[in-house]
């Protein structure tokens, strides 16, 4: 890469990094937020609903909104939110998840879709960034709270200043947008006769993706409707191909990393363990760190070993998920290693997918609708964390009842 591409490589880095940072340590401090006695995906619930509407909903609006507000947008609720989160009420806490929960989902549609205008090196940072964001968030939170034992609302505290990060979003080369490609997102995208008026008039395109025409009022309705039938037409070509296996890793590793993983535990007096295992919460902590490093590897370096079938990732996911289930029910290994690398090979599958997803869309759909798919396809992993929380709330409770009768009570402890 030149200098210019290692710029936009850094900066879509950066938008990864701090979209994704928060949603990551709120599901870190999950064991910290509600505590030992309520099961840890009520907070991936409230930290994933929220997302998912936006994104349910975003490909019917979001080409509307310029980019320079949303970045506005996502500043605002990201910072408010955080500070929220920090807030030991637990009725504010909540609403902080949510706000942040909006941000995450309507950042993730947003940086995609502006990946489309400087193409695959963006998608490669940005993926980069958000797997970044997995082992500094978690890292950063574990470092925090488990060895230099700073108070859990302070941590939360630190990470409500990174969503301005996102100002760099105006120092963006517009030069850089590749021509070709915004001139083929859509006839209503350039409002040119030449390629030189084309051309001279890109950066304005950039934030004004959608010029509305002057259409009567008797109109308005038939052609919001014709748009929403359009739009659905055009999301049913993405589920099979793209969607649907996205969902399913999702689905599988989010049941592993909040309804299983805090059930899977040892003595702390049993030997064999790591230094900084203090307590129970420590070992989950661990568990989110593993998983975020193998994230950022995968999400990192997926692109230079490209995989076309993404049911084969579902596959091996569905696999880890049987295995930690088997462990925390039977508790068939008595040392912790072999746990922590399952859970970091779960990051490595599931950084695969997500960046093996999207460079698919890269090669496969038409460049007219790759801006639309690059940021409706998001909804599958989204899909997939939220379906994995419902399961999770009844999941988790009913592993922790079975291993306290089994005379392991220590998913009740601290």
């Amino acid at each position: 890469m030149d200098r210019k591409q290692w710029t936009i490589y850094g900066y879509f880095w950066i938008f990864g990094l701090i979209n994704n940072v928060l949603y990551v340590v709120i599901l870190s401090a999950a064991v910290d937020i509600v505590g030992p006695s309520l099961p840890k995906t009520i907070v991936l619930l409230a930290d994933i609903t929220p997302s998912l509407i936006i994104k349910l909903t975003s490909p019917f609006f979001i080409d509307k909104v310029r980019y320079e507000y949303r970045i506005f947008i996502l500043i605002f609720l990201s910072a408010v939110g955080m500070f929220m989160v920090s807030l030991k009420s637990m009725a504010l806490c909540m609403v902080g998840i949510i706000l942040a929960s909006i941000s995450s989902g309507f950042g993730e549609v947003s940086f995609l879709q502006l990946t489309h205008y400087f193409e695959e090196v963006a998608l490669n940072g940005w993926s980069s960034g958000t797997g970044g964001a997995g082992i500094i968030g978690s890292g950063v939170y574990m470092l925090l709270t488990s060895i230099l034992k700073i108070p859990v609302t302070i941590s939360l505290l630190l990470f409500s200043v990174m969503p301005f990060a996102f100002l760099l979003y105006f120092k963006l080369d517009r030069s850089s947008i590749h021509y070709t490609a915004v001139d083929d997102v859509s006839t209503n995208v350039l409002d040119t006769t030449t390629m030189q008026e084309g051309e001279e008039s890109i950066a304005e395109n950039f934030n004004n993706t959608v010029r509305v025409s002057k259409t009567s009022e008797k109109n308005i309705f038939k052609n919001i409707l014709q748009n929403f039938q359009d739009t659905l037409v055009d999301l049913r070509a993405l589920v099979i191909p793209y969607m649907l296996p996205l969902t399913s890793v999702y689905l599988f590793e989010y049941l592993i990393n909040q309804a299983v993983c805090p059930t899977l535990l040892f003595p702390l007096d049993g030997g064999h363990l790591p230094s900084f295992f203090h307590k129970y919460r420590d070992m989950y902590v661990t568990y989110g760190t593993l998983y975020q490093f193998g994230v950022f590897i995968s999400r990192t370096l997926a692109h230079k070993f490209r995989m076309h079938n993404l049911y084969l990732l579902s596959f091996l996911q569905a696999l880890n998920l049987i295995i930690t289930l088997f462990q925390a029910w039977k508790y068939i290994v008595h040392v912790p290693w072999p746990i922590m690398i399952l859970i970091f090979y779960e990051g490595l599958l599931g950084g695969a997918s997500y960046v093996n997803t999207f460079l698919n869309i890269m090669d496969e759909v038409e460049p007219a609708k790759r801006e639309f798919a690059l940021g409706a396809v998001s909804i599958a992993d989204s899909s997939g964390v939220f379906v994995a929380a419902i399961i999770g709330l009844f999941l988790e409770p009913g592993i922790c009842r079975h291993q306290v009768s089994d005379g392991r009570p220590w998913c009740t402890l601290e």
